[in-house]
């Protein structure tokens, strides 16, 4: 069981979508052709769509041939509804189309565990898509740190309602990076209309490189 789960942990971070996500946040883009490129199926399933300015990039179980003749192209078709719906299936789940963004990590956080938050919506949410959630948090609010999309590093934050419009968020966002060892590559997936949170990640370092969707595709 033990060589079985090392091997799904190896075929994680190994998805070659990791180093196009990681060579972004260094500033390394595909090149702006329009095209798109189709990469293998993620774990557990999942499919995803992920766009960067002028090129697209696929993750499915689909052939890359019947994926190119629904014309995802880099140009903003590999995000339109008709082609998620085809990439997910009749029966499958799309999630939010979510701006990617990615900042440094800085080390040195206190923020506590939080182990009773675990039927969190937001808690659920996380372990659904992705793997070795952890969850902190305080008066503030949450903030999970897992392995998410295809193996990177990411944190969500959702501040406590009493919070909103006192800068929790942000302080959490801040504070959230200091979870993350100096200099590593932490990335983030905020919807762009959630205008309140994506202001709070862009205050304190975090740049867009792109967008994308996570999907379930249908049986």
């Amino acid at each position: 069981m033990d060589d079985e789960r090392r091997r799904a942990d190896d075929e994680r971070t190994a998805h070659p979508l990791l180093a196009y996500l990681l060579a972004a946040a260094d500033g390394e883009f595909p090149p702006v052709d329009g095209a798109c490129t189709v990469l293998p199926p993620l774990a557990s399933g999942l499919a995803c769509s992920v766009a960067f300015t002028g090129h697209a990039l696929v993750a499915t179980a689909h052939p890359p041939e019947a994926v190119l003749a629904q014309r995802p192209d880099g140009f903003g078709g590999s995000m339109s509804p008709d082609f998620l719906r085809w990439l997910a299936g009749p029966a499958g789940w799309i999630g939010v189309v979510d701006a990617t963004l990615v900042a440094r990590g800085r080390g040195g956080a206190s923020l506590p565990l939080r182990p009773d938050a675990a039927d969190h919506p937001r808690v659920r949410h996380a372990t659904e898509l992705r793997h070795d959630v952890r969850v902190y948090g305080d008066a503030r609010g949450l903030v999970t740190l897992s392995e998410g999309l295809a193996g990177r590093t990411e944190i969500s934050v959702e501040a406590a309602s009493e919070g909103q419009g006192r800068g929790w968020g942000r302080s959490l966002v801040h504070d959230a990076l200091g979870l993350v060892p100096p200099g590593e590559p932490v990335f983030a997936a905020v919807s762009p209309g959630n205008a309140r949170s994506l202001r709070a990640f862009l205050a304190v370092g975090f740049t867009p490189i792109g967008s994308e969707v996570i999907l379930r595709p249908g049986e």
